[in-house]
């Protein structure tokens, strides 16, 4: 018994030497915090290297284009309202946020809409001819594309023209070119002279009903205004003309030209009109 008592405290010592070393396997990490916090910054920085590119295009798209509404122009035969985008200073698009519809306006607002508004991206401004048969839609697209044009030159125009001349002051004083700059300022200095309005009365046209005339005012090589300084009057005459004349008026501005529609129900007043009218540019030039 003396002589085995030595050799079972080995056997048990390396059993509890073995137990000792599973118990300490069994208890180690899964992973390696190092590797995963590597891991997790590889991760991270993946993920900005894939939104920095769409941070920078969506940049891109909101510097450039803008959008101006104009001001609606009220019509014999409904509001018309004109939005366009602006952008690099030209018209890029243009389209209608109210037209007059219901009945044969529907038609003719179908019609009229799609050319105006080709006309206006390709004109870039709101000089553009009035579509035949539309004249009151076309008057009232113009006067509201051109007050969009305004609010689009006054929010955009003018930094514009600021930072283009800063950038040129600074390329000068680079240069150290006085000379260049003193040029430059000589050429700027001559203005275009300011466009004076005329007035012209076209001869009396006479008609079945009595005599009409018509005076206009042309400014820029354009009718600014209409009015007929004579009309048939007296009876039925007088319900025809207050009736006929506002819209001949109104034609003669919009499409800058005699070839305007006759108003119905007063053809001999519109044919004297468009006759006396006709005088009236030849005389002015137009």
């Amino acid at each position: 018994m003396k002589k085995s008592h030595p050799i079972r405290r080995a056997v048990l010592a390396g059993a509890a030497t073995v137990s000792g070393i599973v118990l300490l396997l069994s208890l180690k990490p899964a992973s390696d915090p190092a590797s995963a916090s590597a891991q997790g910054a590889a991760a991270s920085q993946q993920s900005a290297a894939q939104e920095s590119p769409q941070g920078g295009s969506a940049q891109q798209s909101s510097s450039g284009a803008r959008t101006v509404t104009g001001d609606v122009a009220q019509t014999q035969y409904g509001p018309v309202q004109v939005r366009i985008t602006v952008s690099g200073g030209k018209v890029t698009k243009s389209e209608v946020v109210q037209i007059p519809s219901g009945g044969r306006s529907t038609q003719v607002s179908n019609s009229s809409v799609p050319r105006l508004n080709q006309e206006a991206v390709a004109a870039g401004s709101a000089d553009i001819d009035a579509v035949s048969g539309a004249t009151y839609t076309s008057a009232g697209y113009k006067k509201s594309l051109q007050s969009a044009l305004d609010k689009a030159k006054a929010a955009g125009g003018g930094t514009a023209g600021s930072a283009g001349s800063a950038g040129s002051a600074g390329s000068k004083g680079s240069s150290g070119s006085s000379g260049s700059s003193g040029s430059s300022g000589s050429s700027a200095a001559p203005q275009a002279p300011a466009t004076r309005a005329r007035t012209v009365t076209g001869d009396v046209a006479q008609t079945q009903y009595g005599a009409v005339q018509v005076r206009v005012t042309v400014s820029g090589g354009k009718i600014t205004k209409a009015e007929a300084v004579q009309a048939p009057k007296g009876g039925l005459s007088d319900q025809k003309t207050a009736t006929a004349v506002p819209k001949l008026n109104q034609e003669a501005v919009a499409a800058g030209s005699a070839d305007i529609d006759a108003v119905s129900g007063a053809t001999y007043t519109s044919t004297g009109y468009k006759q006396s009218l006709q005088s009236a540019l030849d005389k002015a030039g137009g």
